[in-house]
Parts: C-alpha cells; structure tokens; sequence
C-alpha cells in the first residue's frame, strides 16, 4: 500500500512544529517590496516583515509560487510517496491553486489539488487533518471526502484594523461595503464561497473582540473544539483572547499562530482571528 503525503501553502500559517510532526510539505508564496523578492516564512519571516511593512516606502506586492516551483516540492516528496493531496489558498484569492493543478499535470506522481475556499489556519487545519488520515493509512479518496466534510464545517472571523490593505491589494471582495471613514469601526470578516465577506462592523476593538467570543459560543455548545487564534504583529492581544476563550470554552487544541507575510500583505497589522471547528 502507498503512501499519500500532503502539501499546502506558506498561507496555511501552521505553525512550525506541525510542518515537522506531519511532514507536510510547504511551497512559499512571494512577497514584493519594490524590486525586492522574498520568500514568505524562508527569506523573511513574520516579525520581519511587519517591521519593513511600517518603513518601507513601497507597499508589498505578492505573487503565486509558479507551477516549477511546485514540480520542485512534489518530485521531492515524491521520493517515498505514491500519492499527493495539495491545499491551497481560496483561488479567488490567488493563483496558488491553479499553479498546483498545473504543476500536477508535470509529474509522474498522482497530484490531488484542493481550493480550501479560505486562508490562513483553513487550509493549514485542513492538511493537518489530511496527514493525520494518512498516517492512519486512509486511502486518498478517504483523505479528500475528510477534507471535503471539514470544510463544511470550518469557521473563520477575524478583526482587521483598517481596510486600507485589503483595497490596496484588490482582495477586498464584497467587503468593499465597509469603505469610509468611520470612526474606531473595526469590520468582522469572514470566508464566504472562497471570498472575505463582512459580518458586522462594530465600535471600538474591546466590542469586536466581544463578538468574537460570542461567534465561538455558537460551536462550542455542540462540543470541545479544534481552533487557532491568528494575529498580525499584536501578540499580547491575541494571547489576552486565547486566554479568554480558553477560560470559558472547551478546546481539544487551541493553537496560537501569526499571519503570515503574504496574508499580512492585504490585511495589514493589527488583526485577530480565530479558526475553529468541531
């Protein structure tokens, strides 16, 4: 019987420790600033880049890894696999996936892609689960129908400071509603058919926080949760809410992540998410 391996994204977010213990191989993303190129989590990393995304006088652009870029990880972990499952960032988002359908086409390993329809811990909680079901040994119909059935089940929201980086980077979708000079307006976003659509624009950060609690209660009655709570260079706030909702919730595994750079791009500093499921 072969062994299937997975791969994502550098937009997954997972953190480091979980790349490692489920061997899942990550294809980076590209980060601009001006004629400077760099590899999202290899070349730059998080904290790096939100230091250079305050000074720098040119606002980052990204870029999707190219499909030889792909064939390079999938002929690598081809080596002691006979089957791939790829997961990738929402394709109204980016590229990433249709690169990935591409790459698989190049190669003499079955590649199965998959649109994740979100971003972030989405897609990353959906590989972790995927190589879990491989290590059980599941076959990759299994390991995609569990894919599938999750992703009608995750939840993501998450706080943003201002829109101004997701206009600039026209990934703003039909969260263009919230555009205005509001004051102290902090919008809900989530994932809706692969696109960031708003929820409710609430007044003053400490409100939305509250709501983000409240939108966790709504799952966590029907049982303990898997969840992670993402940030873009604010970690005292989101480990004030990590600890918050673990007081009043009841977690399987609550994880504790940063947005990464190619995310962190188009949302800007400042935000708190949280992605869960049951």
């Amino acid at each position: 019987m072969g062994s299937v391996k997975i791969v994502t994204d550098s937009t997954a977010d997972l953190p480091p420790d979980m790349v490692e213990r489920y061997e899942i191989g990550i294809v980076p993303l590209k980060i601009f600033f001006g004629d400077e190129e760099y590899r999202d989590g290899i070349d730059i990393t998080p904290d790096e880049f939100y230091k250079k995304l305050r000074t720098s006088p040119h606002h980052p652009r990204t870029s999707q890894p190219s499909p030889a870029e792909f064939v390079e990880c999938y002929e690598k972990l081809a080596t002691d696999a006979t089957h791939l499952i790829s997961i990738h960032l929402s394709s109204k988002l980016s590229g990433t996936y249709n690169s990935a359908i591409v790459a698989g086409s190049m190669v003499d390993i079955p590649v199965d892609a998959v649109d994740s329809q979100g971003a972030s811990m989405v897609l990353g909680f959906m590989a972790i689960e995927a190589a879990k079901a491989a290590r059980e040994g599941k076959q990759p119909g299994e390991i995609l129908d569990k894919v599938e059935g999750l992703k009608k089940r995750i939840r993501i929201y998450f706080l943003v400071d201002t829109l101004e980086y997701l206009q600039k980077g026209g990934r703003i979708g039909r969260a263009a509603a919230f555009l205005g000079n509001l004051l102290n307006i902090k919008p809900m976003l989530t994932f809706e058919d692969g696109l960031i659509t708003p929820v409710e624009r609430i007044r003053g950060k400490s409100k939305a926080l509250n709501k983000l609690v409240e939108k966790v209660s709504q799952e966590a009655a029907k049982g303990p949760l898997t969840a992670a709570v993402v940030h873009s260079d604010c970690l005292e706030e989101a480990l004030r809410f990590k600890e918050l909702i673990e007081e009043r919730f009841e977690f399987r595994e609550l994880y504790l992540t940063s947005l990464g750079c190619v995310l962190g791009a188009h949302t800007g500093p400042g935000l708190i998410g949280i992605v869960y499921y049951h």
